[in-house]
């Protein structure tokens, strides 16, 4: 059940109206790194992990729903930041002329710039947010990734989380309006926080490397190939132990040759690791029941109810 709080979660504020920093900022309303791609994310992701990872639930949930609450801010922001157009779009719809209103066929094509970069802004919302990135491209629900695994969704997290950020890092550079930044830099720490969030519920689940249930085959888990012509660079991706199997990353120089001496790599043995295809298949098997398992808790198989509601004795 969601509950509408009238007010805003941070007060949002904007010194004067600006429509070309408006059409920017809808990047952030409907685009596919913003806050209504990030709220449907986390809210749909939610309710595979219900039963088996409850404490998840809850943080996905807490998270979707203050995602809805930015999409609020910036909303509400960008309609701020409109301030007057709808106004002189009505009185224009009076007149039917918008070139007399706006001072000239030059000031209306510029002021259609500014606001928008393309006059479908003005036909269909009348000068309000549409759910639109910033060249007007509608916003779709492929931007939502959901795999059903929590540890691949937990990542596919932190990566949407990143690109928010990063994304209101840039938007921080086309304005200069202190209170509109003042937003923005509360919006982007938010987006730190919750990836942090992320990555702490990721490391509670153990194991989660790698992603699955399947594990790695130990013959190729931990090579290397240089693939280019030149000097070998070296570093800890490709010397030393690997960071998730602990592994001893082996450097193949020569590809082309390896790949001709074991008949396309089906000869290779397994090097620089203690893991096996016994230990492997043996890992598969045991992670998988596991994985199973909390699959089939995440709704009862009989006497189905999503919710359990407090009786509430209405005798006097």
């Amino acid at each position: 059940m969601f509950y509408h709080v009238k007010e805003l979660q941070f007060n949002a504020r904007v010194s004067k109206p600006d429509p070309r920093f408006a059409r920017i900022l809808l990047e952030q309303f409907g685009g596919a790194n913003g806050e209504l791609k990030a709220a449907m994310q986390y809210f749909t992701q939610a309710f595979s992990c219900r039963h088996p990872y409850p404490d998840k639930y809850d943080m996905l949930m807490d998270i979707a729903t203050e995602e809805f609450s930015h999409l609020e801010i910036v909303g509400a922001t960008i309609q701020m930041l409109l301030s007057g157009v709808n106004g002189d779009l009505k009185e224009a719809s009076e007149k039917d002329d918008i070139t007399t209103l706006l001072g000239g066929t030059a000031n209306k094509e510029e002021y259609i710039h500014q606001a928008m970069g393309n006059p479908q802004f003005f036909a269909l919302s009348g000068g309000g947010p549409l759910v639109t990135d910033s060249n007007g491209n509608p916003w779709q629900g492929s931007y939502v990734n959901a795999n059903g695994d929590l540890t691949v969704d937990l990542r596919s997290n932190i990566a949407a989380e990143s690109r928010a950020k990063i994304v209101y890092e840039y938007l921080l550079n086309f304005t200069d309006d202190p209170y509109v930044r003042e937003t923005l830099r509360f919006l982007m720490t938010r987006e730190v926080a919750h990836y942090q969030m992320f990555e702490a519920a990721l490391q509670t689940i153990q194991p989660n490397f790698p992603p699955g249930v399947l594990q790695s085959d130990p013959r190729y888990s931990n090579r290397y190939y240089n693939m280019s012509d030149g000097p070998e660079v070296k570093g800890p991706w490709n010397e030393g132990a690997s960071s998730q199997l602990g592994e001893e990353w082996q450097y193949v120089a020569d590809p082309v040759s390896e790949v001709r001496n074991t008949e396309g790599l089906t000869g290779l043995k397994p090097e620089g690791t203690t893991r096996t295809m016994e230990t492997v298949i043996e890992t598969d098997k045991q992670l998988g029941e596991q994985r199973s398992a909390e699959v089939k808790t995440a709704v009862a198989s009989s006497d189905m109810q999503w919710s359990s509601y407090d009786k509430i004795d209405w005798a006097p």
